[in-house]
């Protein structure tokens, strides 16, 4: 049971924010503010969502993507974030965990996520 006054602050924290569906297996691509300065600009962070947690406004999501030299970099951030300008689902990945931790250890073909086809994204 939520204190009514923490349940309006968190309803207007995220507002009229269109946040596509997406879950863990995910191959994702966002877009994120920079500020540098007085000048601000987009940056693109594209790679696989390893993990969801926390609900309503305290939703994060890790995201893991193979950097140079096949460094794996992972970044976690809130859902409702002012910083994140966009989220958009590239592939959706057919795992059966909802934690991918497991990919920290493995790489490449090892690493890969298998793909939903069409027909299977109806059932």
């Amino acid at each position: 049971m939520k204190n009514r006054y923490i349940e309006s602050f968190q309803k207007a924290q995220i507002g009229d924010k269109k946040v596509p569906q997406f879950k863990a297996g995910d191959t994702i691509r966002l877009g994120i503010k920079i500020q540098e300065g007085d000048k601000s600009r987009i940056q693109n962070f594209e790679g696989v969502c390893i993990a969801i947690r926390g609900n309503g406004v305290d939703r994060t999501f890790s995201v893991r993507k193979m950097g140079a030299n096949n460094i794996g970099v992972e970044k976690t951030f809130p859902l409702y974030s002012e910083s994140l300008d966009s989220i958009q689902v590239l592939r959706i990945g057919r795992v059966r965990r909802a934690k991918l931790y497991y990919l920290r250890a493995r790489s490449g073909k090892a690493a890969r996520i298998k793909e939903l086809r069409k027909q299977d994204r109806t059932k």
